[in-house]
């Protein structure tokens, strides 16, 4: 549900609450005293005939009161909801405008850098090399890892040592053992295996005229 949804069904109902408090046709501005059971009040129409209240003023019928408190308070818990709705919504939406980041530790600090700046991710031993412009940064995880929590941000795994961001991919070239040569910005070549070719299809939502390119 969009802010602006919320914020109708807001409208609704408080609009839902002031025609059933006019059919209703009665002032109900204070709770009732404990242990009374006639509330007298009085109508619009007396309101308007004031200088006669006295001879107009009737006991009104008590029973419309418990069900308008009930509508009452059934509306004001729907506000609270919406309210609640509005403040998650708004949330998320200023998460989802900041650019994703990734944390790690790096020489007695915690480095934070922006996913795309980081064009691909290659396997060195027990640790990983992180290909970041301008400077890589080595960082102690293992690359199976890595793949499982850079997929959500789109990165695809090329070759059993190395992941790739598919946008800094700048172009793919068929070789006739089967295999792949892809670029990257700045330049940066990599070999795509037969293994992992199928993750190409990825680098792009269309293909024009390719149809059989990455099978």
């Amino acid at each position: 549900m969009s802010a602006s949804e919320i914020q109708d069904q807001k409208t609704i109902a408080l609009e839902m609450f002031v025609q059933q408090a006019a059919h209703a046709n009665v002032d109900v501005s204070a709770s009732p005293l404990r242990g009374a059971t006639i509330c007298s009040t009085k109508s619009r129409r007396d309101y308007a005939l004031e200088s006669t209240a006295d001879e107009f003023c009737e006991a009104a019928d008590t029973s419309l009161l418990p069900v308008i408190r009930g509508d009452t308070a059934n509306l004001m818990r729907v506000l609270r909801q919406l309210e609640v709705i509005a403040t998650r919504i708004a949330t998320t939406r200023i998460a989802e405008r900041q650019a994703p980041r990734i944390a790690f530790k790096a020489k007695g600090s915690i480095l934070l850098l922006d996913l795309a700046d980081i064009l691909a991710v290659q396997a060195e031993g027990n640790y990983v090399s992180l290909q970041h412009r301008p400077n890589p940064y080595l960082v102690h995880e293992s690359l199976s890892s890595m793949v499982e929590k850079l997929k959500p941000y789109g990165f695809i795994r090329i070759h059993r040592s190395v992941v790739v961001n598919i946008s800094a991919v700048e172009e793919i070239q068929p070789l006739p053992t089967g295999e792949y040569r892809l670029r990257v910005k700045g330049g940066k070549e990599y070999l795509v295996t037969r293994t992992y070719k199928h993750n190409l299809r990825d680098l792009a939502q269309l293909w024009v005229g390719s149809e059989r390119l990455c099978g």
